[in-house]
Order: structure tokens, then sequence, then C-alpha cells
């Protein structure tokens, strides 16, 4: 389980920093956002980046919660609640193999 689960966390945090470098890549040809003539182009870009910082923020989480996953691989604690110390059903572990709590405590 712990080999599957390590293959599947380290698959998952490529794909989020993926996501990331794309998310933090620059915007070609922005332009300027003017409130202007065209006041929705200015407000439609807004709204993307900050709906792209939204993501970049959830993005984030996720990568810390499979950063903390592997270190409780590393340290032998992984599959129990960090909260209570029970065993996180491993149905659980395999929708979500980085959560590091159980149900009652996710």
């Amino acid at each position: 389980m712990d080999e599957q689960a390590r293959t599947r966390l380290e698959a998952k945090r490529a794909e989020v920093v993926a996501q990331m470098e794309q998310l933090s890549a620059p915007v070609q040809d922005q332009g300027s956002i003017s409130f202007g003539k065209r006041v929705g182009d200015g407000t439609a870009m807004a709204v993307d980046r900050l709906t792209a910082v939204s993501a970049h923020d959830t993005l984030q989480d996720l990568l810390t919660g499979i950063d903390g996953a592997l270190a409780a691989l590393e340290d032998g604690s992984y599959g129990r609640c960090r909260v209570c110390g029970e065993s996180i059903p491993e149905g659980r572990l395999e929708a979500r193999p980085w959560a590091t709590t159980c149900v009652r405590h996710g």
C-alpha cells in the first residue's frame, strides 16, 4: 500500500506543480487594463487574473497536503489521522491519498 500510495502521491504532485507553473506563467500580450471605452475588457482581464490567483491558492493547499502525506509515508504515520491517531479508512486514502485526517476530522 505504501509504495502504491507514494507512486500516486508523486504523480499527483507532479500534476499539481505543472498546473501551478502554467498559472504562474506570464500572460502574453495582456495589454493594459483600462476602464475607458472598453470597460468590459479590463473587467474580464481582472476577473481572469483573480480566478487564476484563487486556483493557484487552491493548488498550493493541495500541494501542502500532498507533501504532508509524503512526509507521513517517510515517518511511518501514513494512514493515521494526525488529529486522533485512528486509522484513515482505505477508501478515503484511495480517493484522496493525500488525506492526513479521518473523515470525522477532515
